[in-house]
């Protein structure tokens, strides 16, 4: 894992509980007592509080960053380098280099594979 997954994973979480966040303190269009028996405003595209709000606002820019720390974290999920699969890769990879060197052992000479014919079995 990269340094920029283990970064874009940490903002991706508090951007995540930030929206929560917002989204709890905002008051809801149907909150007020008289809206739901048809009185007030309620009829209303935005409610009667306007368009928008700073909490609102903030809510939608966050969940515009929530959106790009998606892609971005889908996109290093999917083209990563060469990397070793898992720990068993990895160990494989360490103890290939290692069994090389103790193929190479030295073969006997024909004169010491001679006097081992001569035993007797």
């Amino acid at each position: 894992m990269s340094v920029w997954t283990n970064v874009f994973i940490v903002m991706h979480v508090v951007v995540a509980l930030a929206i929560i966040g917002l989204v709890l303190l905002q008051h809801g269009k149907g909150a007020d007592m008289g809206s739901g028996f048809g009185g007030g405003a309620s009829g209303s595209l935005f409610g009667a509080t306007g368009a928008a709000n700073f909490l609102s606002r903030a809510t939608a820019v966050l969940a515009t960053i929530f959106f790009l720390l998606s892609l971005a974290l889908a996109y290093l999920a999917t083209h990563r380098g060469p990397e070793p699969g898992g720990v068993i890769d990895a160990v494989r990879q360490q103890q290939a280099p290692a069994a090389k060197p103790a193929a190479e052992a030295p073969q006997p000479s024909p004169e010491e594979g001679s006097k081992d014919k001569a035993v007797p079995q």
